[in-house]
């Protein structure tokens, strides 16, 4: 749940043209309803489309991602749909980016993201990049999304590039 609303904000953000399916896990869900009226898919239901390798997602971020989940994912247990959702991911050889919301970061903590670096997922938490001039708290979660954005390929003008500082 905690750093939820970034994740609903860097969904706010896409552009329009991006079909968005969330997944929110319970504890998400209790923060969002009470900040935002948010329609979201069942974490439990492990049957949905976007479950399915042929439903034909392109990327999936994870954003925030609890160390929990990190764990489940980086171990293959796909229990709810998020985990499920990342699994399939990983089998296509999509991208899925985590976005690990904790730290300090303890050695298993570390020898699971190693692990998932190693098949391919972008492990991106939301650090500052502070060459970037960020002002207040919107300038500093725009430059963490437009970072994530490029990650997973969507165009985006949410921060200042290097060299345009």
């Amino acid at each position: 749940a905690s750093g939820a609303s970034l994740g609903l904000k860097a969904s706010k953000l896409m552009p329009d043209c991006i079909k968005k399916h969330i997944i929110l896990t319970d504890s998400a869900k209790i923060v969002l309803e009470e900040e935002e009226c948010v329609v979201v898919h069942d974490n439990s239901d492990i049957s949905s489309s976007i479950a399915s390798g042929s439903f034909g997602i392109d990327a999936m971020m994870v954003t925030p991602c609890s160390m929990n989940t990190l764990a489940k994912i980086a171990n293959g247990i796909e229990d709810n749909l998020i985990t499920r959702s990342a699994g399939v991911m990983i089998k296509e050889r999509k991208t899925l980016l985590l976005a690990p919301r904790e730290m300090p970061y303890s050695p298993i903590h570390l020898e699971n993201m190693l692990k998932l670096s190693k098949l391919g997922v972008i492990i991106a938490p939301p650090v500052l990049g502070y060459y970037s001039n960020q002002y207040d708290v919107d300038d500093m979660e725009k430059f963490v999304i437009g970072k994530w954005f490029d990650l997973v390929g969507i165009e985006n003008n949410l921060f200042k590039r290097w060299g345009n500082v």
